[in-house]
């Protein structure tokens, strides 16, 4: 088992039950996913760079990303209906907590100049979206290989019902907030 699927059953379960004063194990609010999304606008020109950012997302999830595809035509940005414009990965279980747990213990660290993520960035469900600049801060990418610098957004979906709860269990679980 995760160290962070274990801190989460072992210390975070009664923590939050004790401090949200909840009656039953099952209403302690927990990770469902993590969706990695990247966006790759400019696909419709060289579709090249889309298997490129699907090979990246690959190396850095460690699962098989999907196409996303344009949901309308908007001909300002030269997209056509249902052309690919960008990928995600969809983690659940134990490739979710070692995803997590890389992220929190290697890859942010490794951020210049890091000093926490921001926590206004939930929701209102309970869910935090987190944005990365580049892909090049993951260890398993490397610079030669790289195509194109890009950015991703990385979802974390909770069972939480409120922002204050969501936010408890992900600084529980390591996430480096801001002070």
């Amino acid at each position: 088992m995760n160290r962070l699927k274990e801190k989460y059953i072992n210390e975070l379960v009664p923590s939050l039950k004790e401090e949200f004063k909840y009656s039953n194990v099952s209403e302690v609010p927990s990770l469902s996913k993590i969706v990695i999304n990247m966006g790759c606008g400019d696909s419709t020109t060289n579709s090249k760079l889309l298997d490129a950012a699907m090979a990246d997302l690959e190396i850095i999830s460690g699962q098989k990303p999907v196409s996303t595809k344009a949901k309308k035509a908007i001909a300002g940005f030269k997209v056509r209906e249902d052309q690919p414009i960008g990928c995600k990965v969809t983690l659940r279980g134990p490739q979710m907590y070692n995803f997590l747990d890389k992220l929190i213990s290697v890859t942010l660290p490794r951020v210049r100049d890091f000093r926490g993520i921001s926590s206004k960035a939930f929701d209102g469900r309970g869910n935090y979206t987190l944005g990365l600049n580049e892909q090049l801060i993951f260890s398993e990418i490397e610079f030669d290989n790289v195509v194109k610098v890009r950015g991703m957004d990385i979802v974390f979906v909770t069972t939480a019902n409120t922002n204050q709860e969501a936010f408890a269990l992900l600084k529980g679980l390591g996430m480096p907030f801001k002070k």
